[in-house]
């Protein structure tokens, strides 16, 4: 069984199971920054700490895990991952949301990803990881590809950002 708990500690960061306590003012304040979630349909949602919990205990008791990514130094919360596991199937989707702008460019989202796809892979739990985002999202592109997954599918004019078509761009790693 996969305990978050397990992951390993980074260079710069500690990724550890989301709890409730780190439902705070300053989590809802990075969804409802536009900047942070630029690439996602969480950009649509007007986040509050109720909703925000109602998030959290979605997570509660099923196989889908919602993590806390942590300043290895001083232990402040600096951004999110999520994994949507499919067991069945062996499959697991992933996200990631920097929420901390100080933290950007440093390194904090790359080592948090790279720590999770190798925990994940490594489970014996999973034999395919998966992520997507929008092809104008480079940050996150280079990101997966960094950590070893490869391009699988392209959804053509999928979204919409700023009145604009984007294509969906779906990547993975086998296990």
């Amino acid at each position: 069984m996969i305990d978050p708990d397990a992951i390993p500690l980074g260079r710069v960061v500690r990724v550890r199971r989301f709890r409730r306590e780190d439902v705070t003012g300053q989590y809802v304040a990075w969804l409802n920054d536009a900047d942070v979630v630029r690439f996602s349909n969480q950009r649509f949602v007007t986040h509050s700490l109720e909703s925000c919990n109602r998030y959290f205990a979605s997570f509660s008791g099923g196989d889908n895990l919602f993590l806390s990514i942590r300043d290895a130094a001083d232990d402040r919360a600096v951004g999110t991952m999520t994994v949507y596991r499919s067991l069945p199937h062996q499959t697991a989707d992933i996200g990631i949301m920097i929420g901390d702008r100080t933290t950007r460019g440093k390194g904090y989202g790359t080592e948090a990803w790279r720590l999770v796809v190798e925990w994940l892979a490594g489970s014996g739990e999973l034999r395919k990881i998966t992520a997507g985002t929008m092809q104008c999202n480079l940050g996150m592109i280079h990101l997966m590809e960094r950590a070893g997954m490869t391009l699988e599918a392209v959804r053509k004019e999928q979204e919409l950002l700023e009145g604009m078509p984007m294509d969906l761009v779906y990547y993975a790693r086998f296990c």
